[in-house]
């Protein structure tokens, strides 16, 4: 038979045990909403973290490679080379003239001469030696002012070295049909330097119409053999784009030319 004091303490156990799943559920929820609440702010901050380290390594790769240009030019290719277009047109043929005998001296030693020499990948200029070369720079002067030089190719370009031109049979045995004895320097060469190509045995700055211009480190170490009568004073950069074309010790890999070589005097 029933006992209500049984019954309301059965209820009373099952009332309070109800309470406590609901007060444990809601601490459940509670404890949920924090989390979730403590993850979603951690999720922004991450997103926020993100999107300034990104923007900043994008402005660390534009000035890296800024800097690998700039390290390529000085180091890996001329000076600039990256940035020099070259001109594939092929000049008018050359109909240079042979000559008798060495010209006269025509040149006066306390002026200025400058060669700007038109090439197929720009201009250089180069400030010529008059005062202390004058045999070396009249014959320049004379065969530039002659078209001798114009439309002949750059037939010898060696890596770190020199830039040879002047052949008029673009192997590196011909010449203007005369030689002349130039001035070697005592001071030796550096880049930039012009001087005159001479055959193996001849003496010390014997020159034809050949000419070299000092492109690298390996061209300062020549000995003095060879006349020094001139240095490149704009456009080193042009030079050592020429001589990037290389392909060992002979002739580049692409045909580049000596345009026109004009004579300035002040």
């Amino acid at each position: 038979m029933p006992n209500p004091k049984r019954d309301r303490k059965r209820q009373n156990r099952a009332g309070s045990q109800a309470a406590k799943l609901e007060a444990a559920r809601k601490a459940k929820k509670r404890q949920t909403m924090i989390r979730t609440g403590i993850l979603g702010v951690f999720v922004v901050a991450l997103i926020i973290v993100l999107a300034i380290v990104n923007s900043d390594g994008g402005d660390d790769d534009v000035t890296a490679g800024d800097d690998t240009s700039q390290t390529t030019a000085t180091t890996g290719e001329p000076s600039g080379g990256n940035d020099i277009e070259c001109d594939d047109r092929e000049p008018e043929a050359p109909k240079p003239k042979t000559y008798e005998k060495a010209p006269d001296m025509t040149i006066d030693k306390s002026k200025t001469y400058t060669a700007k020499i038109e090439t197929s990948c720009g201009t250089i200029v180069a400030e010529l030696e008059a005062a202390t070369a004058p045999v070396a720079t009249n014959n320049f002067v004379f065969l530039s002012r002659e078209g001798f030089y114009d439309g002949l190719k750059w037939h010898r370009v060696v890596p770190d070295f020199v830039i040879q031109g002047g052949d008029p049979e673009g192997t590196g045995g011909g010449g203007p049909g005369y030689d002349v004895a130039g001035e070697p320097p005592r001071d030796g060469y550096k880049i930039g330097s012009f001087a005159a190509a001479k055959t193996g045995a001849d003496p010390a700055g014997t020159m034809g119409s050949q000419f070299f211009i000092v492109t690298g480190a390996n061209g300062a170490q020549l000995p003095n053999d060879y006349a020094r009568f001139g240095q490149v004073t704009e456009g080193i950069e042009v030079a050592q784009k020429l001589e990037s074309f290389a392909e060992g010790d002979g002739p580049p890999s692409r045909n580049l030319y000596i345009f026109k070589i004009t004579i300035e005097e002040s």
